[in-house]
């Protein structure tokens, strides 16, 4: 039964990055409240080098609307401003010569509705991935019972287990979902 265990951990792992993924999308969806993660894929040209905002700039969330990026290196603040512009942020910066300031927008009601669908949708990825992650374990299971590793009625526990996993995952996913909607729809 020591041979099994390493499927149960490597599913576990995998679902654990599913859940990280997910929380890592959601981060990016605008919920008209300022938040850090929304720089995360932006990077601006620092002495030839493409560098990520958050290593070249303080973030910081002085309003609940407002993010101010604070270069370390004054020189770099056209760089960044031209960075944030070209983005897909859809958020235009105010430079006042030693910050930009991003003041994000208040959301309609249909756009609000809009991005509860999208939470929804990556959620169902998310859960797809878990599942998939299910799918491949029950597999490496029933082949090591097949090579004789174990017997019925231990395969029949550790798919047992596996589904036990699987449904921990979707409730975590559940959950990550119905914060970032909450936050979404309340904004």
């Amino acid at each position: 039964m020591a041979v099994t265990e390493p499927i149960l951990k490597d599913a576990q792992d995998r679902m654990d990055k599913a859940e990280a993924a997910l929380q890592r999308e959601l981060g990016n969806i605008r919920a008209g409240r300022a938040n850090a993660s929304l720089l995360s894929r932006i990077s601006a040209d620092y002495y030839g080098t493409m560098t990520p905002l958050n290593q070249m700039a303080a973030i910081t969330i002085p309003e609940p609307r407002v993010l101010m990026v604070t270069p370390f290196d004054k020189s770099a603040l056209k760089e960044i401003e031209k960075a944030i512009l070209s983005s897909d942020l859809g958020i235009s910066p105010a430079n006042d010569g030693s910050a930009i300031r991003l003041v994000i927008p208040q959301l309609t009601e249909e756009r609000r509705k809009e991005l509860a669908k999208d939470v929804k949708a990556e959620g169902e990825r998310g859960k797809v991935a878990v599942r998939n992650v299910r799918r491949d374990a029950m597999e490496a299971l029933k082949r090591a019972h097949k090579d004789g590793q174990f017997t019925d009625d231990q395969l029949h526990e550790l798919e047992e287990e596996a589904q036990k996993l699987t449904n921990q995952a979707g409730k975590n996913m559940d959950s990550i979902v119905a914060d970032k909607e909450k936050e979404i729809l309340e904004g």
